[in-house]
């Protein structure tokens, strides 16, 4: 008896055994399974409004290259959001020494691509209706901006499109893209349509790449050696207060900017 009582104990053993691996095996595939419907076409685009999101500066490229770049502050912050679920960013870019006069202003809309498309997430820019009352919004309290319903009455022109998609492995970025080939329409500095690449890093750097041209296909505005590449603002600006850079520029330098960089595009 005791001897089958031990064989009978052994067996109920494996069974239970085989019984708990098949539970744990088939638990683990439903939570990968779980885990990979977890992250939706919406997660996409909401890492890459974030991403956007802070201020970010060009220094470090002005430092090594003053010829072709300057040391520009980017500041996006959220705007509102529309009743689909993009997002409504507030973008706007100015010199360092002089953050409270930006001299580029837009709204940036992101939202996942459309599913027919080869791409994750969609990031429109649009002009502003009354840009004048948008300066430094981010700046400012929340309660002396313009309010959600006015932000979607100000989003005026669509002025491009750029379709992102994940960086595959090995690379520093995180999503990248650019307008179709044929870009958008623009009339600045005699250019006749512009396009734009932008990619978002792993560090929070982002870098864009904005160029108009001519009929012609003559490049008439925009940086020609590279990107702007904006990194996130260090946690101290004291290093930075005697920086040469952030003093005003010599009027030839400014009249640098006009073919280095767009002030007032259209």
């Amino acid at each position: 008896m005791g001897s089958g009582e031990e064989d009978t104990g052994g067996g109920g053993g494996v069974v239970r055994g085989a019984v708990l691996k098949a539970l744990v095996v088939v638990g683990g595939a439903l939570l990968l399974r779980r885990l990979r419907r977890s992250t939706t076409r919406w997660d996409y685009a909401r890492a890459v409004a974030d991403a956007l999101s802070g201020e970010k500066f060009s220094r470090e490229q002005a430092r090594k290259d003053p010829d072709n770049f300057f040391n520009l502050r980017m500041l996006t912050c959220r705007a509102t959001e529309m009743v689909d679920g993009s997002r409504v960013l507030y973008f706007e870019q100015a010199f360092w020494r002089s953050p409270e006069k930006p001299f580029r202003q837009r709204f940036y809309m992101v939202k996942p691509c459309p599913k027919e498309m080869k791409c994750d997430v969609e990031l429109s820019s649009y002009a502003i209706g009354d840009a004048e009352e948008y300066k430094n919004f981010c700046d400012s309290q929340k309660d002396q901006r313009p309010q959600p319903e006015e932000v979607i009455a100000d989003i005026a022109e669509h002025l491009t499109t750029i379709h992102l998609s994940r960086c595959g492995r090995g690379k520093r970025c995180l999503y990248e893209g650019s307008t179709p080939p044929e870009g958008f329409p623009n009339n600045w500095n005699g250019a006749s349509y512009c396009i734009s690449d932008l990619s978002i890093h792993k560090n929070g750097e982002v870098h864009i790449w904005d160029k108009g041209f001519d009929d012609e296909g003559n490049q008439v505005w925009g940086t020609k050696v590279g990107p702007y590449e904006f990194k996130p603002a260090p946690k101290s600006k004291y290093d930075d207060m005697f920086s040469p850079l952030n003093f005003s520029a010599p009027l030839s330098l400014e009249k640098k900017l006009d073919k280095a960089y767009v002030i007032d595009d259209q």
